[in-house]
């Protein structure tokens, strides 16, 4: 699965994972990533299931390519 945290300075991180609740719990402990740790606490905005690791990798590559705006728009689809 590929995931969006919004982390406490209000920036977006985006990761994979195949157990995201487990992997959001670990970044709030600090063990996730190194961008996480000092951005604590993170929420979980996002998250899309795929078939494989990947087109998780794939699926990430593509997200961390767009703007700000563009991943806060694909947060908001999930709402409508």
């Amino acid at each position: 699965m590929v995931y969006i945290v919004e982390c406490n300075d209000g920036t977006l991180y985006t990761g994979i994972s195949n157990n995201v609740s487990k992997r959001v719990s670990n970044h709030n402990l600090g063990k996730g990533a190194k961008y996480t740790k000092t951005r604590l606490p993170v929420a979980l905005k996002w998250v899309k299931e795929c078939y494989n690791r990947s087109e998780a990798s794939k699926e990430e590559y593509r997200i961390k390519k767009l703007t700000r705006k563009q991943k806060l728009e694909l947060i908001n689809e999930k709402y409508r």
